[in-house]
């Protein structure tokens, strides 16, 4: 389970490395969402919570150090394409894959997210000449 602050964005990201929406639960009196999420044709999923904002107008609650949990992993088909998609969708590759085969980004709340590549692909630029940006 991740917590989120933006549902659309964090399903948005997630459609760019192949991960759709796949039911949701609403609690009206709980007030939150669940957000299922899997690659298609997989039955493990990944759980978004969204807690909706405070009745009383308050500021609605916040999420720091996305990384406390760990990491998300995802095999993807093409790494370079899949980063590629993600770079242009407007998000940082925080580790590039320059061996063709592993890269770390981030969701709009700050969580990382590991791409592996299935199977092999060679090292290739501009990917192999890409430094880290941030932690990841």
């Amino acid at each position: 389970m991740v917590r989120v602050t933006d549902p659309d964005a964090t399903i948005d990201f997630f459609k760019l490395i192949g991960v759709e929406e796949t039911r949701r639960i609403e609690s009206e009196k709980g007030r939150f969402t669940l957000i299922y999420l899997a690659p298609e044709g997989q039955e493990e999923e990944v759980e978004l919570t969204y807690n909706w904002p405070p009745e009383d107008g308050s500021a609605p609650e916040t999420y720091d150090g996305g990384r406390n949990f760990g990491h998300l992993a995802f095999r993807v088909d093409d790494i370079y394409e899949t980063c590629q998609r993600i770079m242009d969708a407007g998000h940082t590759m925080h580790r590039p894959p320059r061996d063709g085969h592993m890269a770390f980004v981030k969701t709009p709340d700050g969580i990382s997210i590991e791409l592996l590549q299935d199977g092999h692909l060679e090292p290739k630029e501009p990917w192999a000449s890409m430094e880290n940006i941030g932690s990841w």
